[in-house]
């Protein structure tokens, strides 16, 4: 299997290659920018791969491969003897395609978005629009970020992404640096969402779901039955919680926890403009 490579509606790329998908946009010297992407892209699941038993164990040994280093980065900050870097792989992705772009091409503005993981570049005067939305649609409203922001990356995890949880919350959407920083934060959140031994909720083996799951033998969350308001509440307490800590080592810029119909923000705007359908970028 080789890269593949498709001009979307608006301007944009679609990149694909095994388990990754990018959609990309770019103002500026766009052709040469997407040729630099392209190129980037196609080598890049064959050097993941290269590592990827080590990348697949708690965080420890220093990986070589640039991205894998970046996964590392990333992760370091929230190892605890079960976390690897894969917790921030489709970031650290997102962030290598764009340093490529950015390098080869004159740009204003680009982004590339992994599967909703998200690296940003901006010059002066640039700025980028990320609606903050549940699963079900539901907005919060719109952050606008600016070139001057120290926000680089934006990352959502939880019950309705890609990979397993050990927490229950429906979605949470971290603002950070840099896109893995952004990825390992958001997937911390979506475990720190959570209401441990409560009979509505179901846990399995991860590596008895999938049997290459980086987690092993960790809990990972199955089913979410009913729950109270109350219970809700306590769960977004206990996110909203770790994502102030987060926050407070300069980990994250904000984050936005959603589950079932209630939700709670740490550090975005207190006023936020109201949609109807939060847009993916503007």
């Amino acid at each position: 299997m080789t890269a593949q490579a498709a001009l979307l509606p608006g301007g944009r790329l679609h990149l694909s290659h095994g388990p990754i998908d990018l959609v990309i946009g770019a103002d500026g010297a766009r052709d040469l920018a997407f040729r630099a992407g392209f190129d980037r892209f196609g080598t890049i699941l064959s050097e993941l791969t290269a590592e990827l038993p080590l990348l697949r164990r708690p965080v420890g040994t220093k990986p070589k491969g640039k991205i894998a280093r970046a996964m590392y980065r990333a992760a370091l900050p929230h190892a605890d003897g079960l976390t690897t870097p894969m917790i921030c792989v489709a970031g650290a992705v997102a962030a290598e395609v764009l340093s490529a772009m950015v390098d080869a091409a004159d740009l204003t503005r680009a982004y590339v978005n992994n599967g909703g993981d998200i690296a940003l570049h901006l010059t002066e005067g640039a700025r980028f629009v990320v609606g903050i939305a549940g699963l079900d649609g539901r907005s919060l409203g719109t952050v606008t970020i600016r070139s001057n922001d120290p926000i680089r990356g934006i990352a959502t995890s939880g019950q309705g992404g890609r990979s397993q949880s050990l927490g229950i919350a429906d979605s949470v959407t971290v603002l950070a640096r840099s896109a893995a920083m952004a990825d390992a934060a958001a997937t911390r959140l979506g475990n720190a969402v959570d209401l441990p031994a409560h009979p509505a909720i179901r846990r399995s083996p991860a590596n008895l779901l999938h049997d290459d799951s980086d987690l092993g033998a960790a809990p990972v969350v199955t089913h979410v039955g009913p729950l109270s308001p109350a219970d809700v509440n306590h769960a977004l307490n206990a996110g909203a919680t770790a994502a102030q800590g987060l926050r407070d080592r300069g980990l994250i810029s904000g984050a936005a926890l959603f589950l079932r119909d209630q939700h709670t923000v740490i550090g975005l705007p207190e006023t936020l403009k109201p949609l109807t359908k939060a847009p993916e970028y503007a």
